[in-house]
This record gives structure tokens, sequence and C-alpha cells, in this order.
């Protein structure tokens, strides 16, 4: 008996098909009587994607060619070249449906995230309020050293290098016990 098929060609993920009229008990990729079209999936840009001879497809088929189901498809899809349009549309379409599903959930799961740290930090106010009492007060008692401070460049410029040293003298300080201990 006669089938209408495809054979596989081309390279390892680059596949590329023969549309074939073989004997059915032959293997998929061995010898044809003829073949009478390709089909290219991965085709990009100018490539033709689908190529048939119709005049020898209905010859086969008139001497009791059977056609296999991928075949069927494509003889309608080169018959009619919108159906290959509806087909990408809809895949198209279900991609932007998937991505607004992982959008949606994404939005729900930061939302729920952020509830919960407002949550948390509605709740760590109450428990620590104490503390922001004596933040509060600190800088309170802060306040007269400030003013002394900026008093003193407001008077002269030499001012400052006295409050510019008073950090420089404290780090000596620390040095001098680490001297101390290398010389013993």
């Amino acid at each position: 008996m006669v089938k209408i098929r495809l054979a596989r060609g081309g390279a390892k993920k680059k596949p590329f098909y023969s549309i074939v009229a073989t004997d059915s008990r032959k293997r998929r990729d061995s010898g044809y009587i003829e073949r009478i079209g390709y089909f290219n999936p991965v085709a990009r840009g100018q490539e033709v994607r689908l190529q048939l001879e119709e005049d020898r497809l209905s010859y086969w088929i008139s001497q009791g060619a059977q056609i296999s189901d991928r075949v069927k498809q494509l003889v309608k899809e080169y018959r009619d070249p919108s159906i290959r349009e509806k087909q990408l549309a809809m895949q198209a379409e279900k991609a932007a449906d998937k991505a607004k599903k992982i959008a949606a959930d994404l939005k729900a799961k930061t939302d729920l995230e952020a509830k919960e740290a407002a949550k948390v930090v509605a709740e760590a106010p109450a428990e620590e309020a104490p503390a922001e009492e004596v933040v509060a007060e600190a800088p309170a008692e802060e306040a007269p050293a400030e003013e002394v401070v900026a008093e003193a460049p407001a008077e002269e410029a030499p001012a400052e290098e006295v409050v510019a040293e008073a950090p420089a003298e404290e780090a000596p300080a620390e040095e001098k016990p680490a001297e101390e201990s290398e010389a013993k």
C-alpha cells in the first residue's frame, strides 16, 4: 500500500521534512517512490515553510494512496494559508493570557507581602513605644551642645580647627595603648 507521509531530514534540533509517496512497509526515512513537497517547521523570514505539488498529490490519491494525519493538515494549510495565520493568532492569544495570569499572580503576591510588612510595621511601634520616647529625649539634651558648636564657627575660623582637632586627639589616645602593648 502506498502512503503519503513525512520523511525527516535536517540536522539535530533543526528538522526538515520531505513529503513523500512511499511503501507503507518501509521505514520513515528510508527510500521513497516520489518526493512531492517539503515542510520546514523552523522557517524564518523569507524562507518557504511549505511547498507541495498538488497535481502529484492528486495523482497518488487517485492511485489509492493513504495520507497521514499530519500531511492532511499541511495540505489544508497549503490550500488555505489563513489557517496558519489563525493558528498563530490563537497561540499569541494563549501566550498573552498566560502572561497576564503570571502578572496577576505576581501582583497578588507582592500585595500580600506589602500587607504583611505593613502589619509588622504597625505592630512594631506599639511594642517599642518606650524606646521612641528615649530617642525623642536624647536630641533635646544634645540641642545646647549643637548651639555652642554652631556659635563657634560664626565667631572665628580657628574654632572650626579646634572642633576638627578634638576627634583627632581621640584617635592617638587609642593608638597609645596599642604601642605600649607592643613595647612590653
